[in-house]
Order: structure tokens, then C-alpha cells, then sequence
């Protein structure tokens, strides 16, 4: 993990700062998103969860409420009735019906009023209508409920009112037994009141719990007193877990039962005990719980966009003249030192712009200053160079002037001193630095002559050029350093006589001039030897191959030079370089 780190910040330095900033920050943003979002979802799903239950209990408490004022209408109904019924002086007076009359007119919701007596005979009834044929009143749960506790109002379940001939209606029955007067005293008896359960069926189907929920109405031992689905209870199709909420009054759980997961809330009516049932499904829930998600999802999107747009705007304000600055940078890399733009930014950047363009002008100094030296060491190398040549060889040729004259060859000697003198004349050239190529042959034939000399004819010569190359410009002293080395190393140690062809020609828009012998040759690393300086030898010019070399390159540049070819036992070409110049600076 550590370097799995350490990688992802290795490659985070190696991005541009635009990507960086970017980068960073967008991460930054999208974790404190997801952070925010995670909380927020958190808090509105558990919030959903609890506005729910709060909800749930507060459309139910409502119900209960409603519930409860309707009962407690229709049970001062009923004290109304009994108290017209105990101070009437004859339960068939017409007062009375009178009364119980208008109380049924006023309230549409009572279906009839009546009093039977303990054997079930009807006394009164209000509206007045015939009693149906084996109606087997005595055997219903109202009247047992008035007979086993007269004291006490009992409310029926809902049924069809099957008393009185007439229309077939749900009715919930209220029953208590009275007392009544008589020709002989008081008389028990029971009196009835039927309320049409519609009034109570309409104020559960305006129960909404969700787009599945409903609620239902249970007694005291479970037996369903509303449903909105009663005819599918009926039938079997399906069925409601009623054990769990008659152990409670109050509250809510979560039930499984049914399969689906549902969220049961209890409330229970005082005056009858009567339990409301709310069920409410557990996935419309989670749906909302899925919409908030799907809307922190699109609010995340949302802005990590808008994050990740302003951020790369920024970002390339910040990191352009950065950017600019680098641009100028690379031209400098590739040597254009001329860079003098000047950058706008912030403030750092401005302040590292002017640093760089400050540099850059002491960078020019510099580098003319440099060019100033090296041009004035370019001539003093040359003069130096070309200073060794000539003590060498003076002090060679003096040698030999010296042992002729021993000998008695004065000839040999007035040819020596000659070639000498006209050798050094041309070599001093008023100074110049730079001779003709027809000086340079001139040259170095009066020096064969002087070579011939001293080696007893060891060798023959040949000089040849083309008219063309005559009138070229070159560094003075070229070929004789090159001639001496044929000399000393090809030629001086066979057995038989050598002979050195030199030649002057264009080729290839160039001077080309070559020196051809015939001599013991060379290995190929004694040839990268000689060009390099580095190859020591017991004899010869002291001077060599590599100074003659160095002179073309510092005077003309690097793509002149020598060239060497050489075969063991067949001889040496050493080929000269230099541009076809007419007119060259004298002092080079």
C-alpha cells in the first residue's frame, strides 16, 4: 500500500502543473462530495424512515380521533334516547315517538331505534316497520351483551340489519338494557340503536398510507370490524396476522408475514378498545430512499462537471504563461539565445520571468565574451602551431647542410641552401596565414628537393594540379607535415626506392588535396592514433598529423579535415580537406 502511494505521488510530480491542479483538486472536491453526499444520504434516509412512522402514527392518530368523536356522537345519541325513553310515562305514548323521530331525521347516520322486552318481543320502534320472521333476536351478540351486562353500552360488530323489514344495511349496533314503565311497575328491557357503519367505513377509506398502505379496524379479540379488502377476508384470499396487535395498544413493528416487509402501526380507540391498524410497505420506503440516492448521484455528477470545467479554466490560467515560459526555455535548448518576451501572470511568474530574461542577457554577454576569447586563442593556437613546425625543421635541415659540406658536396649544398631559402620565404609570406595552394605546392617541392637531398635519392616525387584549385586559399604549411611523415615512417625503412605522388583538385565543390605513397603503411588503430594525437613514435616531425588536422578544423570548421587510408606493405593516402576560397581573410 505504501508503495502503491508512493507511486501515485511519484506519478502526480511527473504531470504538467495544469494536470496537478486539476487533478487535485478535483479529488479533493469529489471526496468531500461523496463525503457530504454519504452524510446527506444517511440523514434523509433515516429521516424518510422516521417521517414515515411519524406519518403513519399521525394519520392514524387522526383516524382514532375522528373515530372517537363520531362514537362519542353517536353514544350521546344513544344517552339522549334512553333519557326521552325513562321519563316518557308510556314507552307508546306519541310524544315520544315524536321525539325519537325527529332525533332520527336529524341524524341521517341512525338507522332505527327500539326497545324490545327480555323475551325479545318488540315494544317500540322508531321508524315503524314490521319485524321480519325468525329473526332469532335473542340469539344476537347486541342483545346477549344488554342481557349479560345491562349496565353497560355495547357496540356490535358490523352486520346487515336483519330486525325490520326494508333495505339491507351495515349497521353497527348499540345496545344496553333499561328500564321502562309499566301498568305494574317498572319493566327491563333492552333498548337498540343501529348506526349505519357507512359513517365509519367512509372515515377509513380516507386513510392513505402510501400508494399500498391501508388500515383496518379490529375488537378487542381480534375480530375484523373494518377492512378495505373485507370481501377478499372473507373469502380466504387473504388474511391479516391479528396476534401481534392485540398484544399491543400502542406502537409500531415491523411484520413479515405476509412476505413483504410492512411497518404495522397500532392505535387503539378508549371508548370501545377497538384497535386501528396501519400497514404501510416497507419498499415504498426504500423507494424513496433510491430517489434520494439517484438525486446525490446526479448532484454529485452535477458537480464534479462544473468542478472539474471552472477548475481546468483556472488551472490554464495559471499554468499559460508557465507554460509561455517554458516554450521560451526550449527555444533557448535549442540555441536561440535571442529570447526576450516578456510574460504576464502572477505575480511569481513575472518575478521568474524577468529572473530568466535577466539571465538570458548575461547569458549573450557571456557568450560573446567567450566568442572574443576563442577567437583570439583560435590565432594563438595557429601561430603556435605553426611556430613548432619551423624550428623542427630548420634545425633537420642544418643537420644535413652541415654533413654535405663535410663531404665536399658543395653542389648538393648551393641546392640545399637554395630550396631553403625559398622554402622559409614562403613560409614567412609577410606574415600572411593564409598562401595560395600553388604557394602551399611550391612549398613543399622545395621541400622534397632539401628531403631528397639528405636521403641520397631514397625516393622519387610527382606533383600534379588542376588549374582551378591554384588560385584557393589555404593554411600555410599544410603538406609538409604530412610529406615527412611519408618520409620518415613509410618510405625511409624499405628496402627498395619510394616514391610520393602529390595532387591538387575539386571534388565535390572542395579543395582536395592528397599525398600518395608508396611506403610500409599502417594499422588501422595507428591511423586513429595519428588523428587524435594520442600515437607516439621515435621519429619524425615531432609536430605531426594531429596539428595539421587541428589547424584545417579551428580555421575552417569540423567538416574538414584529414582522412587517412592506409595497407600494410602497400602504402598511404592521407587526403586534405578545406573549402575552394578565393580572397580569404589575410590574417585568416
Amino acid at each position: 500500500m505504501k508503495k502503491l502511494l508512493f507511486g501515485v505521488v511519484d506519478a502526480i510530480k511527473a504531470k504538467s502543473i495544469q494536470f496537478i491542479i486539476t487533478t487535485s483538486f478535483t479529488l479533493v472536491t469529489v471526496l468531500v462530495v461523496l463525503f457530504v453526499g454519504v452524510m446527506l444520504y444517511s440523514k434523509f434516509s433515516e429521516t424518510a424512515e422516521q417521517n414515515a412512522f411519524l406519518n403513519t402514527q399521525q394519520i392514524l392518530e387522526q383516524v382514532k380521533y375522528n373515530l372517537d368523536s363520531y362514537l362519542n356522537g353517536t353514544t350521546q345519541i344513544f344517552e339522549l334516547v334512553d333519557d326521552k325513553i325513562r321519563r316518557s310515562q308510556s314507552i307508546t305514548s306519541e310524544k315520544l315517538n315524536e321525539q325519537l323521530e325527529a332525533i332520527v331525521e336529524t341524524r341521517k347516520d341512525i338507522v332505527s331505534i327500539a326497545v324490545f322486552s327480555r323475551k325479545g318481543e318488540l315494544l317500540m320502534g322508531t321508524p315503524s316497520k314490521p319485524m321480519r320472521k325468525n329473526s332469532k333476536l335473542t340469539e344476537q351478540s347486541w342483545f346477549q351483551s344488554a342481557i349479560d351486562d345491562p349496565n353497560n353500552l355495547s357496540f356490535s360488530l358490523p352486520h346487515i340489519q336483519n330486525l325490520f323489514k326494508g333495505e339491507y344495511t351495515w349497521v353497527v349496533s348499540m345496545s344496553r338494557g333499561i328500564t321502562i314503565k309499566g301498568d305494574r311497575g317498572d319493566i327491563p328491557a333492552v333498548l337498540l340503536v343501529d348506526v349505519n357503519f357507512k359513517e365509519i367505513d367512509e372515515l377509513c377509506q380516507r386513510v392513505g398510507l402510501g400508494k399500498r398502505g391501508y388500515a383496518y379496524i379490529i375488537d378487542l379479540v381480534g375480530n375484523i370490524v373494518y377492512h378495505p379488502q373485507q370481501q377478499l377476508i372473507y373469502v380466504g384470499l387473504k388474511n391479516e396476522n391479528r396476534s401481534l396487535p392485540l398484544k399491543y395498544s400502542y406502537g409500531s413493528y415491523v411484520d413479515e408475514a405476509e412476505g413483504d416487509k410492512r411497518l404495522i402501526t397500532i392505535k387503539t380507540v378508549d371508548q370501545l378498545g377497538w384497535k386501528i391498524i396501519g400497514v404501510s410497505y416497507m419498499d415504498e420506503i426504500a423507494t424513496t430512499k433510491s430517489e434520494i440516492s439517484r438525486f446525490i448521484i446526479w448532484l454529485l455528477i452535477f458537480v464534479i462537471v462544473m468542478v472539474l470545467f471552472v477548475l481546468s479554466y483556472i488551472s490554464a490560467k495559471i499554468s499559460k504563461p508557465i507554460k509561455m515560459l517554458e516554450r521560451s526555455m526550449e527555444r533557448v535548448e535549442q540555441g536561440d539565445f535571442t529570447v526576450n518576451e516578456p510574460i504576464r501572470g502572477s505575480q511569481e511568474v513575472e518575478q521568474l520571468s524577468l529572473r530568466f530574461h535577466l539571465m538570458m542577457a548575461k547569458v549573450r554577454e557571456l557568450m560573446s565574451q567567450i566568442i572574443q576569447e576563442q577567437e583570439a586563442k583560435r590565432k594563438s593556437e595557429l601561430e603556435v602551431l605553426q611556430a613548432q613546425i619551423h624550428p623542427h625543421f630548420l634545425y633537420n635541415t642544418l643537420n644535413s647542410v652541415v654533413r654535405m659540406v663535410g663531404i665536399g658536396k658543395n653542389e648538393d649544398v648551393i641546392t640545399t641552401i637554395t630550396s631553403l631559402s625559398k622554402l622559409f620565404r614562403i613560409s614567412l609570406s609577410r606574415g600572411k596565414n593564409m598562401i595560395t595552394v600553388q604557394e602551399e605546392l611550391e612549398h613543399v617541392r622545395h621541400y622534397l628537393i632539401i628531403q631528397k637531398m639528405r636521403y641520397k635519392q631514397k625516393f622519387e616525387y610527382e606533383i600534379e594540379a588542376e588549374d582551378a584549385v591554384l588560385a584557393c586559399k589555404t593554411v600555410k604549411l599544410l603538406l609538409q607535415p604530412i610529406v615527412e611523415n611519408a618520409i620518415y615512417h613509410g618510405i625511409e625503412h624499405m628496402a627498395d626506392p619510394g616514391e610520393i605522388h602529390i595532387s591538387a583538385s575539386l571534388s565535390e565543390g572542395k579543395v582536395l588535396l592528397q599525398v600518395r605513397d608508396n611506403g610500409l603503411g599502417m594499422l588501422p588503430v595507428v591511423r586513429e592514433q595519428v588523428l587524435t594525437g594520442s600515437y607516439k613514435s621515435e621519429g619524425g616531425s615531432g609536430v605531426g598529423i594531429h596539428n595539421v588536422h587541428e589547424r584545417i578544423r579551428l580555421t575552417f570548421g569540423d567538416e574538414y579535415g584529414l582522412e587517412i587510408e592506409s595497407e600494410l606493405e602497400v602504402g598511404t593516402v592521407v587526403k586534405v580537406w578545406i573549402p575552394c576560397l578565393q580572397g580569404y581573410g589575410q590574417e585568416g
